[in-house]
């Protein structure tokens, strides 16, 4: 095999590997609704990413309590091998418990074998901490790669992006700067990333997204639209006790609305 002939070939491989990462984009997301998030016309689906964190995430439970709001919380493994005690309470506080993957990090960038592992491993640890199987994968900054995808479909687990953000992660990030970025992406059947803590984030920016939440909760019952979690955004799936059957869903299918 001539050197060019090699190169292209290696390139055509890498593409193939990468190609689920442009998912992220916006022009693709909107193409694939399921993937995205996109829900009931009625709903909002709330979630947060990176946790959990001793110090802040209980504070987002705390105020989802008071708020009488539920959600979804992506979480990383390695972290809850931590915190086991967060997991178990965001599950007995009522709320859905998905994977983030074991640790923060873009997919593309792992060794052949190792996402593969590190999802199953994670989805493993949450239904051993919860005693609740996972139905949902976030993976780290939106980003999917091929081997990703076909892990996640393997253990069972629905990918899925966002269809709006608040950029609460910087250090400039207010409550008032998190409803703005949001509000021109919130409307029913928007799936909301937010982050209940800051392992990847500037220091203390998980208090921009606690802020804004009483705000976001009010705006979107002030307009008669449901928030809460994922498994109420009309995909038919939910976290499931251990030892229950499930339903599986292909989130490439062709929109169909709700």
């Amino acid at each position: 095999m001539s050197r060019t002939a090699l190169t292209l070939g290696m390139a055509g491989l890498a593409l193939v590997h990468a190609a689920p990462a442009t998912s992220r984009l916006t022009v693709v997301r909107r193409r694939l609704p399921g993937l995205a998030g996109e829900g009931h016309r009625d709903h909002v689906a709330l979630t947060f990413d990176d946790g959990p964190d001793p110090d802040s995430t209980p504070r987002f439970l705390d105020e989802l309590r008071r708020l009488d709001c539920h959600a979804t919380f992506f979480v990383v493994g390695e972290t809850l091998a931590r915190h086991p005690d967060v997991g178990r309470r965001i599950v007995a506080d009522g709320h859905e418990i998905a994977v983030h993957g074991w640790r923060h990090r873009y997919t593309l960038l792992a060794r052949p074998g190792r996402v593969t592992g590190e999802i199953r491993r994670a989805a493993d640890l949450v239904t051993d901490v919860t005693g609740v199987e996972p139905v949902w994968y976030r993976p780290p900054y939106g980003v999917l790669s091929a081997e990703a995808l076909a892990a996640a479909r393997r253990r069972g687990l629905r990918p899925v992006l966002w269809t709006a953000w608040g950029r609460d992660w910087t250090r400039s990030a207010s409550p008032a700067s998190v409803l703005a970025t949001l509000s021109p992406d919130l409307r029913g059947g928007a799936t909301i990333l937010l982050h209940d803590c800051d392992h990847t984030s500037a220091p203390g920016a998980w208090r921009s997204a606690l802020g804004a939440l009483p705000e976001l909760v009010a705006r979107c019952r002030s307009a008669g639209l449901r928030i809460g979690p994922l498994r109420d955004h009309g995909s038919g799936n939910r976290c499931r006790p251990v030892g229950t059957p499930g339903r599986t869903e292909t989130w490439w299918n062709a929109r169909s609305d709700p």
